[in-house]
């Protein structure tokens, strides 16, 4: 197994962060969510249908960390109390807190001179097809200026071209200082973090990576994924595909008959690198097998 390194996308990361299941009558239901601390150790269950998960916190910083363009929304200094949005491209901190690089003419600059508060709205790219069912948070606090030197190199290092605008006078940075987070991560998965826990928390690990670890499990062991959720799951399927990666798991899609439906397989233990993946997932399939 070898794993490709793709980080231009987020769909297949994040495509099913809550596992639909189908159970008698037709009905549906979801699985129940784990979050354990984002460290050594997280995952010391075994591997099956429930079991830890990356918490809202860390789902939410790997959404900030990786979109690159939100939504900013202002009070309107035009018409008093209305919200004013902005496309917003942006750079989290390591606190994931947004810094933004705006001209003194923008709309939203005015605003902001006159109100501090704002929000930040962050959708999963690429979400055409199911909308509803993508990840999005939104940030909200205040938003106020910044030294330059303090997060310049921060926010040139995703927009290089912004370069040409750093000697403009009437540009200038700004950061919002995070007080609220609603996450929402598909249908049934969605709520407030506290503020500490995502400051604290950290982009999962496999964010990067998980693009090429799908596309290569489905392309070229889609059989193993079958024998993996015979063996961890229980299930005996006609058709398995990967939707989903993490440091403690990942997400299948089943299709068993006319039957359709998903499920999480917890990983035996946490995993941080791509080859760590391959390396488990090369234990499954041995597992599975013997």
């Amino acid at each position: 197994m070898k794993f490709e390194r793709n980080s231009s996308t987020l769909r297949s990361l994040m495509a099913v962060l809550c596992t639909v299941l189908v159970v008698p009558g037709n009905t549906l239901a979801y699985a129940p969510q784990y979050s354990v601390p984002h460290g050594p150790g997280g995952n010391q269950s075994p591997s099956g249908l429930e079991g830890p998960e990356p918490s809202l916190a860390e789902r939410a910083r790997t959404l900030a960390s990786l979109g690159r363009i939100g939504s900013l929304s202002t009070l309107s200094g035009e018409f008093a109390g209305f919200p004013y949005g902005s496309m917003m491209p942006y750079a989290v901190d390591e606190r994931g807190r947004p810094v933004f690089f705006i001209s003194s003419m923008a709309m939203h600059t005015q605003n902001l001179r006159e109100d501090v508060r704002a929000s930040l709205l962050i959708t999963q790219p690429d979400a055409a097809g199911d909308p509803l069912g993508a990840a999005r948070v939104t940030l909200v606090g205040t938003a106020s200026e910044v030294n330059a030197p303090e997060v310049s190199e921060l926010y040139l290092s995703r927009y290089a071209n912004a370069r040409a605008w750093q000697s403009y006078t009437d540009f200038a940075y700004f950061r919002l200082d995070v007080s609220g987070i609603y996450f929402i991560g598909g249908f049934g998965v969605m709520g407030w973090v506290p503020s500490e826990e995502y400051a604290l928390a950290a982009p999962d690990p496999l964010a990067d990576a998980a693009p090429g670890i799908i596309r290569h499990m489905n392309a070229d062991h889609a059989e193993a994924l079958v024998l993996i959720l015979r063996h961890f799951a229980g299930e005996t399927v006609d058709e398995a595909a990967m939707t989903a990666v993490d440091r403690l798991g990942f997400h299948v899609r089943l299709k068993s008959g006319e039957r359709v439906f998903g499920r999480r397989v917890n990983f035996p233990r946490e995993v941080t690198t791509s080859e760590e993946a391959r390396k488990v997932f090369v234990e499954m399939v041995r597992a599975a097998r013997s």
